[in-house]
């Protein structure tokens, strides 16, 4: 479903980190670091959506087109396990952000597959539901920004904890016409009780097929935080140096002043909303992974053949690690009670 590009209206707010200077604001290493987890992300995914394609995987949603926002997000996490370390409320376009923060592809692609390998629900889930206890990352749920509400529990607790840890939410645009956003703004907020939460707005302009206008009365989601006295931003999003030196500031800000902060990101959708909209590759959308490979050639940090051998490099593995994954056990029913009761599963009641 190509969008009308004439609907898309232009954010005048956005003011360029990034000058016409020989340099750029991120040193060479930094970037490079960058850009490979921005190739491995895309690459995973793309193979996620192969395995879909051919059969070998039952339903796919993911971030393809938000590698310049979720990489320097993850980049940025606070990573550890209990309320001195940040709390991870994602969604299910989130890969990019796990592979940054040092995440295996191979959980994704088990998951995927729904074996009984998989790290993060044991087979039964779907795609993108990530789940890592010891990186305090909260359980993605697939029903619609429920996180948006949970994610003040996680501050409170940090609240009172003390330190600077601080709880990180993200979701789509379409999903904060939900109450569980307004809910969060609420709680975040109230004065002389304000919680250290990054709220996150991944904002592609697109409700699976419903288009943002049809949707949202607002021009920015930013501006709804505005009325709840929280400091907001709306940033480009397929930037992504810029992207990281924004995030920089908000981490900062709510780590130290231990209040809130909503940060819009203006993102791509490449594959459309998931699966059940084809997963075909959108020409439309600007691509945030070629614009910055233009950006690393014309500056000489990596070229266009280097970029072109990890793309490679990087499908290749993963086509492996499929192929792995392929002749790998699906859940048995025995295991049907695991992570669901913190102690012993329930007795079966015909089981004598």
């Amino acid at each position: 479903m190509a969008r009308d590009a004439k609907k898309l209206k232009p954010v005048k707010e956005f003011k360029p980190l990034i000058t016409k200077s020989t340099e750029l604001p991120l040193d060479p290493e930094r970037l490079r670091f960058m850009h490979e987890t921005m190739v491995k992300a895309r690459c995973l995914e793309e193979r996620l959506i192969a395995m879909y394609k051919s059969g070998h995987g039952y339903f796919w949603i993911g971030g393809p087109g938000e590698e310049a926002f979720n990489v320097p997000l993850g980049m940025l996490i606070k990573k550890g396990q209990g309320p001195a370390f940040d709390f991870c409320h994602f969604h299910y376009r989130q890969s990019a952000t796990l592979l940054a923060m040092g995440e295996e592809p191979m959980g994704a692609i088990r998951q995927m597959k729904n074996t009984a390998t998989d790290p993060y629900s044991g087979g039964r889930n779907f795609a993108g539901h990530f789940s890592k206890k010891e990186w305090n990352i909260v359980p993605v749920s697939s029903p619609i920004e429920v996180q948006y509400s949970m994610v003040a529990g996680t501050a409170l607790a940090q609240k009172r904890h003390g330190g600077d840890g601080i709880s990180i939410v993200t979701g789509g645009d379409a999903g904060t016409a939900e109450g569980d956003f307004a809910t969060c703004l609420v709680w975040t907020s109230r004065p002389g009780e304000e919680l250290p939460v990054l709220i996150i707005v991944t904002n592609n302009r697109w409700g699976i097929s419903t288009p943002y206008e049809q949707v949202q009365g607002v021009e920015k989601i930013s501006d709804r935080g505005v009325a709840f006295g929280m400091r907001t931003k709306t940033i480009d999003g397929n930037d992504p140096i810029s992207a990281y030196l924004e995030l920089k500031e908000a981490f900062e800000y709510v780590r130290t002043e231990r209040k809130p902060y909503l940060v819009e990101a203006r993102v791509s959708r490449l594959y459309g909303h998931s699966s059940a909209s084809g997963a075909n590759f959108n020409t439309v959308e600007a691509d945030c992974l070629s614009q910055f490979e233009d950006k690393l050639d014309a500056h000489g940090i990596r070229t266009k053949a280097e970029a072109k051998a990890l793309r490679e490099k990087y499908a290749a593995d993963y086509a492996e690690l499929a192929r792995v994954a392929k002749e790998e056990p699906f859940p048995d029913g025995s295991s049907i009670w695991n992570h669901v009761y913190a102690g012993e599963a329930p007795k079966d009641p015909l089981a004598d």
